[in-house]
C-alpha cells in the first residue's frame, strides 16, 4: 500500500466513527449519566423495576414482541418458501406489494388499520349500513390483537427478504440427495433444510424482535392507553411529566435488550451471504403443479389481499365524505369528495404551533433531502470498508458499530438528543439539523447494508488496474467504484429519504412544535376530535404511503443482483 493510500485510510475511518462518536454515544453516554443519578445504577434501576406499573411496561414490551415475532414466522416461512423454490406469474408484484408495509412509517399503518377495522372504518360502516347497526359492532383499534396484526403487515417482508433470498441460493440437490436416501419431505426439512436456513432464520427472527420490541407508533395509535411499550413510556415520561430521569433509566434498560440482540444479529447477518453450497435462484426454482398450485394460489391471494386491503382502504378513505347526519341514523351515505386534499393548505386555528399540512409536507421533504446527503457522506466511506476484504478490523469493529443504532430506539435517540445538544458547543436545539441529524443515525443501517454488497462485487483487477495507471485513490472511488455501484448508490437514497419522510419517535421529541414533519402532524390530527381532522389526517397518510410505495418499488427494481439484507 502506497504511502497515500495508507494516509487516505484513516479519513474513512474518521467520518463514521466521528459520527457516531458526537451523536449516537455522547447522547447514550448523557442518557447513563442521567440515570444513574445520585445512588449509582442499581439504585436507579431498583426504583424504576420496584413500581409494578413499570415492571407490567416491561413485561408486556417483550410479551408482544415474542408473540408478534412468531406470528410473523407463521406467516412469513411459507412464502419465503413459495418466492424461493417456485416461479409463478405475480411474484415480484408480491415481493414489491409486501415491502411497502416496511418503509411505510408505523403511524401510517396504524392510519391504514383504522380507516379500514376502526370505528369509522370500511368494515364498520358496511355492517352499520348492512344490519341497520347505531353503533360500531367491530371492536378492533385499541386491542391487543390490532398491535399483533399491524406487526406482521409491518414485518413480514423481513422474513420473506431474508430467509426466501437466502433459501432461493441453496443448492435444491442437497435436498434431493437427501431424499433419495429415503428421507421423507418431513425429515429432509428438518435434517437437512432446516440446519442450513439456521442462520437466516435467526437473524430474521431477530431484526423482528427488536423492531416489535422498539415499536411505537404502532401502540401508541392502536393498542390506546391501556397498552405501552417501553418506547411509548419513554415518551410518555418525557413529554408528558418531563420525568427525565424515569425516562433516562428506561431508555437505559431498553438499550440493554437491544443493543445485546444488535450485536448478535450482526454476527449471524455476516453468515448470510455464504451458505453452504449455492445455485443460481433463477435454476433452484420451478413451476408450480397440480394440488400444490391451487394451495399456493389460495396463499398468496390471501397474503396479497392481507398486504393491499390496509393501503387501498386508507387510500379510499382519504377522498370519502360521510353523511353525518345520517351516520347518527345508522344509514351510513357516502361520497367522493377532495375535500380533505384541497384543505391541506389551511390552518384553521391561526396559531404559530399549528402549521398547515402543506408546510409539514415541505419541513419533512426538506428533512429527507438533508438526510439523503448526510447518510450517503457517512455510509459511503463505511460501506467501502466493510467491502474490502483485506479489511478485517472493519468486519470486526465498523460493521457491529454502524449496526447498532438499527436497535436503539428512536424515542431514546431523541431523547439523548435534547439533554445533549442544549449547550455549546453543540446547541443544536434551535437548529434545523437536529431532526436529519437523527434521521440520519436511524437510516444508517440501511444505506450501509445496501451499498457494501455492491461495493464488494467489484473486481479488484480493476482497481489495481487504475492504480497501476496512476489514479489516486480517490480518482479510483470516483470514477471505478462509483459508476459501478450507481444502482446501489440509488436504493440506498431511495432508503434514506422514505426512512427520513416516515420517521417519527425521534422527531415526536425533538422536532418544534411549529415546524411539524408529516408523521408528527398526521399524529396531532388524528387526536382532534371533528371530521376535517381525521380527513387530513389521512390524505396525509396517503400522500406518505404513496411515495413511500414509490420508492418501495423502485427500490425493488433497482437492488443490487437481488442481494442485500433489506
Amino acid at each position: 500500500m502506497t504511502f497515500p493510500q495508507k494516509a487516505f485510510r484513516p479519513l474513512l475511518w474518521l467520518l463514521p466513527l466521528g459520527f457516531l462518536a458526537v451523536f449516537y454515544f455522547y447522547p447514550l453516554g448523557n442518557i447513563l449519566g442521567l440515570s444513574l443519578g445520585e445512588g449509582g445504577l442499581g439504585a436507579a434501576l431498583s426504583d424504576v423495576l420496584g413500581r409494578a406499573s413499570l415492571r407490567g411496561v416491561l413485561g408486556f414490551t417483550i410479551w408482544q414482541a415474542l408473540l408478534s415475532t412468531l406470528l410473523t414466522l407463521v406467516v412469513g416461512l411459507p412464502t419465503a418458501y413459495l418466492l424461493a423454490r417456485y416461479r409463478f406469474p405475480g411474484k415480484g408484484l408480491l415481493r414489491a406489494v409486501s415491502g411497502i408495509p416496511f418503509v411505510l412509517p408505523t403511524l401510517v399503518v396504524a392510519a391504514a388499520f383504522s380507516a379500514l377495522l376502526g370505528p369509522r372504518g370500511w368494515f364498520n360502516l358496511g355492517l352499520m349500513a348492512l344490519f341497520n347497526l347505531s353503533s360500531p359492532p367491530l371492536n378492533f383499534v385499541n386491542t391487543f390483537a390490532a398491535i399483533l396484526v399491524a406487526h406482521v403487515f409491518y414485518n413480514t417482508t423481513i422474513v420473506i427478504r431474508m430467509v426466501g433470498d437466502f433459501w432461493a441460493r441453496l443448492n435444491p440437490r442437497i435436498e434431493q440427495a437427501a431424499r433419495a436416501l429415503g428421507a421423507s419431505p418431513g425429515q429432509t426439512f428438518r435434517r437437512v433444510t432446516l440446519p442450513l436456513l439456521a442462520p437466516a432464520l435467526a437473524a430474521a427472527s431477530l431484526l423482528v424482535f427488536i423492531f416489535d420490541f422498539t415499536s411505537f407508533g404502532v401502540i401508541l395509535v392502536l393498542g390506546g392507553p391501556q397498552f405501552a411499550t417501553l418506547e411509548v413510556e419513554i415518551y410518555y415520561q418525557t413529554i408528558s411529566l418531563f420525568n427525565l430521569p424515569t425516562a433516562a433509566v428506561l431508555s437505559l434498560l431498553q438499550l440493554a435488550c437491544t443493543l445485546g440482540l444488535t450485536l448478535l444479529y450482526a454476527r449471524l447477518s455476516a453468515r448470510l451471504s455464504r451458505p453452504i453450497e449455492v445455485a443460481a435462484p433463477e435454476r433452484s426454482a420451478r413451476p408450480l403443479r397440480g394440488t400444490a398450485r391451487w394451495l399456493a394460489g389460495a396463499w398468496l391471494a390471501a397474503l396479497m389481499i392481507f398486504f393491499a386491503l390496509p393501503l387501498f382502504g386508507l387510500a379510499a378513505r382519504s377522498v370519502t365524505r360521510l353523511d353525518a347526519e345520517r351516520q347518527q341514523r345508522s344509514a351510513v351515505e357516502t361520497g367522493l369528495t377532495l375535500d380533505y386534499y384541497a384543505a391541506l393548505g389551511d390552518n384553521p386555528e391561526s396559531s404559530i404551533f399549528f402549521a398547515p399540512p402543506l408546510e409539514a409536507i415541505g419541513n419533512s421533504l426538506g428533512y429527507a433531502s438533508a438526510t439523503v446527503l448526510l447518510a450517503l457522506t457517512i455510509g459511503l466511506p463505511a460501506a467501502w470498508l466493510l467491502a474490502r476484504r483485506s479489511e478485517a478490523l472493519s468486519s470486526r469493529v465498523l460493521d457491529p458499530l454502524l449496526m447498532l443504532p438499527l436497535g436503539t430506539s428512536a424515542v431514546t435517540l431523541g431523547l439523548g438528543f435534547l439533554i445533549t445538544l442544549d449547550q455549546p458547543p453543540l446547541d443544536l436545539r434551535a437548529s434545523p439539523l437536529l431532526v436529519p441529524l437523527a434521521h440520519s443515525l436511524v437510516a444508517l443501517p440501511f444505506v450501509v447494508r445496501s451499498l457494501a454488497p455492491a461495493l464488494r462485487s467489484i473486481r479488484p483487477r480493476l482497481r489495481q488496474a487504475a492504480a497501476v495507471l496512476g489514479a489516486a485513490p480517490a480518482e479510483v472511488l470516483r470514477h471505478v467504484d462509483l459508476p459501478l455501484v450507481g444502482r446501489a448508490l440509488l436504493v440506498s437514497a431511495v432508503f434514506a429519504f422514505t426512512i427520513s419522510l416516515g420517521e417519527f419517535g425521534a422527531t415526536a421529541l425533538i422536532a418544534r412544535p411549529e415546524h411539524p414533519t408529516i408523521p408528527v402532524l398526521i399524529f396531532r390530527l388524528l387526536g382532534r376530535p371533528g371530521a376535517l381532522n381525521y380527513g387530513q389526517a389521512l390524505a396525509l397518510s396517503t400522500i406518505l404511503m404513496s411515495v413511500a410505495g414509490a420508492g418501495m418499488l423502485a427500490i425493488e427494481r433497482l437492488r443490487f443482483a437481488e442481494v442485500g439484507e433489506f
